[in-house]
């Protein structure tokens, strides 16, 4: 299967502060690859080198184009969506206004409507809470909303930080069920940031650890899964 995106000698940082060292890693086409670490390791600051958000240094490519340097407009119309840590919902706005924001760089303006009942099909409680303030939603509601935004892109890839962060176990299998079956039938690839190893792992194909901004270890999730530094360090058996 071919590589959607490489990185290669990625470095990032935030002022004088160097966050990531030299990382190289690939994403295979319909694939769903998890980053893994500790808080601080430098996952978010992965995701948001590869939309230009933070000053890098290194390779990116993206479905045979170098990406790196390019505007983070740019690399959305790519069909590259992020959904960043802590939801970026806006939240004074609807739902359903929230929806047609992740759709403003589409140029086929005449399928929206249609992607709308596909996105509420996924996540029918957006649809009950369309008119809704998206500040008065849950936070599982404000997750889903987070990602169904993104999805309106089209994306062939799609970036997710920390989709479990502060919800109840039970949201966060059902979103990443959802996730799992829009990879399957929609052939969106995803980069998928997240705290909770094992859950990460059971969703994802292949995983790179990162250790203080650096690749430490790499491969399919079930050989993971299997790394006794892993297993006591992240899964906690």
């Amino acid at each position: 299967m071919a590589a959607l995106l490489q990185v290669a000698g990625l470095h990032a940082a935030y002022g004088l502060t160097r966050v990531l060292h030299g990382i190289d890693f690939a994403l295979e086409e319909g694939s769903i690859t998890a980053l893994l670490g500790a808080n601080g390791a430098g996952k978010t600051t992965t995701l948001r080198a590869l939309c230009s958000m933070v000053k890098v240094e290194g390779e990116v490519h993206f479905d045979g184009a170098r990406i790196d340097g390019r505007a983070t407009e740019d690399i959305v119309r790519l069909g590259i969506a992020h959904v960043p840590d802590g939801r970026g919902t806006f939240t004074h706005l609807t739902t359903e206004e929230n929806l047609r924001l992740g759709a403003y760089v589409r140029r086929d303006k005449s399928s929206i409507a249609q992607d709308f009942e596909r996105i509420y099909g996924y996540f029918p409680r957006l649809k009950e809470r369309r008119h809704q303030q998206a500040g008065t939603l849950s936070g599982g509601e404000q997750q889903m909303l987070a990602v169904s935004r993104a999805l309106m892109l089209r994306p062939k890839l799609l970036l997710l930080d920390e989709p479990s962060f502060g919800l109840a176990p039970l949201i966060v299998r059902e979103i990443f069920a959802i996730m799992r079956e829009i990879n399957k039938t929609e052939k969106v690839s995803i980069l998928l940031v997240e705290q909770n190893a094992a859950m990460a792992l059971d969703l994802a194909d292949h995983a790179y650890l990162i250790e203080t901004g650096r690749v430490v270890l790499s491969g399919t999730s079930e050989d993971i899964k299997k790394d006794e530094a892993v297993r006591r360090s992240y899964l906690g058996y």
